[in-house]
């Protein structure tokens, strides 16, 4: 995690300088201030790394135009799945469906994905569809999961390297609770992972404390 930057005086400054007399050299920056081209150094590069300010070679730095907010939207449609993803919650397709809701009760999960024995997705559950099948009269810890589970291809997944906006977006269009990380692995994909709408309330509170990748 990097911290969202907040800007001292001096970084302040800096930018103003820029902005009304950009492109600049650092050396004529550090005139204006009275510093050293050395002490200045840091101020530039975090005011640069932050997209403030951009710089050209033999030309100098230059004022990029974009707001704080602007910079903090374009951090959050960057941010991964792989930066906030949690650990799956997986069972077996033959586990019965009491074993399943103990499972969901221990581990304090609202989804749990399902696998075959070689350990490919096959299925999720959720709290509804336990609920669903406790309902009747059956014997829960006769039925296996596989007969209630929503199986694939009609399961939504997610990877590693999708945007974790496109993520919150399908969570809430499938109005779903969770959507499992996934890799390929042989015919079949793996669960390495899992978005939940836990993970998407740490994002805001991150950034409520100005903390942001």
């Amino acid at each position: 995690m990097v911290s969202k930057i907040e800007l001292n005086e001096r970084q302040e400054t800096i930018l103003q300088i820029v902005k009304n007399e950009g492109p600049i050299t650092g050396e004529h920056i550090a005139d204006k201030l009275s510093l050293t081209r050395a002490t200045l150094r840091p101020d530039l590069a975090i005011l640069t790394m932050a997209g403030y300010l951009d710089a050209r070679p033999r030309v100098g730095y230059f004022y990029t135009g974009k707001t704080g907010s602007q910079l903090l939207t374009e951090k959050i449609k960057k941010i991964q799945v792989d930066d906030y993803k949690s650990i799956p919650v997986v069972v077996q397709e033959n586990t019965s469906v009491y074993d399943a809701i103990c499972t969901m009760f221990l581990e304090d999960v609202g989804t749990l994905f399902v696998v075959n024995k070689n350990t490919h997705l096959v299925g999720v559950l959720s709290r509804k569809d336990l609920l669903r099948a406790s309902l009747g009269r059956q014997d829960l810890a006769e039925i296996p999961v596989n007969i209630i589970m929503t199986r694939m291809p009609n399961i939504t997944v997610c990877s590693n390297d999708d945007l974790l906006i496109e993520v919150a977006n399908k969570l809430i269009e499938k109005q779903i609770d969770a959507l499992p990380v996934v890799k390929e692995e042989g015919e079949g994909l793996e669960v390495i992972g899992r978005i939940t709408k836990t993970n998407i309330t740490k994002v805001l509170v991150d950034l409520a404390k100005n903390e942001v990748i």
